[in-house]
């Protein structure tokens, strides 16, 4: 009898829980504007740090803010090189002595 109560239903598929008693988290709607002029909102927790930019639903390009608000440019540091980092721990003159001292082992050896 339990079997054909269920028949039909797609369990899972469906809450039967009512909303009654439930208190939603605040939110507030942030509006985003892509470089191809699609304009589109999200629902962002009040608590919630909110972005700068955000990818369009429609072609995936990044989007930005409709209010205006843009990300704060980081100081950017130049990659380190091999050659910094080399400076770092000798001075030139070592590294002379050092460029010497192989070339002459290399000279040493014979070749075949």
């Amino acid at each position: 009898m339990a079997d054909r109560a269920l028949r039909g239903m797609g369990l899972g598929a469906k809450s039967f829980e009512d909303e009654e008693g439930i208190e939603f988290a605040a939110r507030q709607t942030l509006g985003f504007d892509c470089e191809r002029g699609h304009h589109f909102e999200m629902a962002f927790s009040v608590e919630a740090e909110l972005p700068t930019e955000w990818e369009c639903p429609r072609c995936g390009s990044p989007a930005v803010r409709s209010d205006g608000t843009r990300a704060e440019e980081k100081d950017v540091k130049p990659p380190r090189t091999h050659w910094d980092m080399l400076l770092e721990r000798r001075s030139i003159a070592e590294l002379e002595e050092l460029l010497a001292e192989r070339l002459e082992e290399v000279r040493r050896t014979p070749r075949y």
